[in-house]
């Protein structure tokens, strides 16, 4: 039997074959995967690991989507959802979530339980298992401010606890955690004024509803911030505000964001992608580094 009849067999309709990548990525483009599983309980992640080591099959995580590019290619082998696995609880002063809860609501939450120390994490349109890999943050909040612990398995399906004592992190950046699947993070919070907290919050919803081009699909920032400076005013400065290559364009509203205009191919956002790094290289001498994730091959 094939792993695909043995995952289909196994999962049910929560698997599917041949699965659009437009649908699961909010650059809302990209070929198909060969398999999309949604596995959610320890079991279920054991059984799809153990298939990809013993036959040696690729295998992709993801959350929202919010952060890859999957080429026109599509990608092979198993792609695995996080997104029913979606429970946030709060206890005390702690949030726990699991890793395919939406950031945004793990935040809601602690607002509403008058808990500081996510507020500002507001809008991020990630999963919280996402952004505990790569730490995502903004306006000078970062996930692991407040990260306490996350629950994880190896790719041998071994359970662990990792603290965040245990872990090497940096801006953007998370050491060492590849090899590991994010299951669920808990967050130590601090008591904080409610109204406060709701009101920081929506200053932060507004603030990235008016300089943001939230109207079309995109995957947020494209590049990391560089030592110093800001990726979005080197991009303006070097003069590619509205820059564009088929339906792909760097948006006019905030230059750190490439938006999907109308119907881009994934080749199209990864051209422009190579175009501002260059453009920006040549007028500024600075290496712009990528912060999204490509999947699939790219020409």
């Amino acid at each position: 039997m094939d792993y695909k009849t043995e995952l289909k067999n196994f999962f049910g309709e929560n698997c599917l074959l041949d699965e659009p990548m437009a649908r699961h990525t909010t650059y809302r483009t990209g070929g198909n995967a060969e398999v999309y599983v949604y596995p959610q309980t320890r079991e279920e992640w054991s059984f799809v690991l153990k298939l990809a080591e013993t036959q040696n099959i690729p295998l992709r995580i993801i959350g929202f989507g919010s952060n890859i590019l999957v080429s026109g290619s599509g990608i092979g082998g198993i792609t695995c959802s996080t997104k029913r696995m979606n429970h946030v609880s709060v206890d005390g002063e702690h949030v726990k979530a699991e890793a395919g809860a939406a950031l945004d609501k793990a935040c809601e939450l602690a607002c509403e339980a008058g808990l500081a120390g996510i507020e500002k994490l507001s809008g991020i349109p990630g999963s919280v298992g996402g952004a505990v890999f790569m730490n995502a943050g903004a306006f000078g909040q970062e996930t692991f401010d407040c990260l306490e612990y996350f629950d994880v398995i190896d790719r041998e399906g071994r359970p662990a606890t990792l603290l965040k004592e245990e872990v090497k992190y940096a801006y953007r950046k998370v050491e060492g955690i590849q090899d590991f699947i994010i299951l669920s993070a808990g967050f130590k919070l601090q008591k904080g004024d409610f109204t406060q907290l709701i009101e920081t919050r929506n200053t932060v919803l507004h603030k990235r509803l008016e300089k943001q081009p939230l109207d079309y699909p995109s995957a947020g920032s494209v590049f990391k911030r560089p030592a110093n400076d800001y990726a979005s005013r080197l991009i303006d400065d070097t003069g590619l505000r509205g820059l564009s290559v088929g339906g792909a364009k760097v948006s006019e509203k905030h230059a750190g964001f490439i938006i999907n205009f109308n119907h881009a191919t994934p080749q199209d956002i990864k051209t422009l992608m190579d175009q501002v790094r260059e453009k920006v290289k040549e007028k500024h001498g600075v290496e712009l580094e990528l912060e999204q994730i490509l999947w699939g091959n790219f020409n």
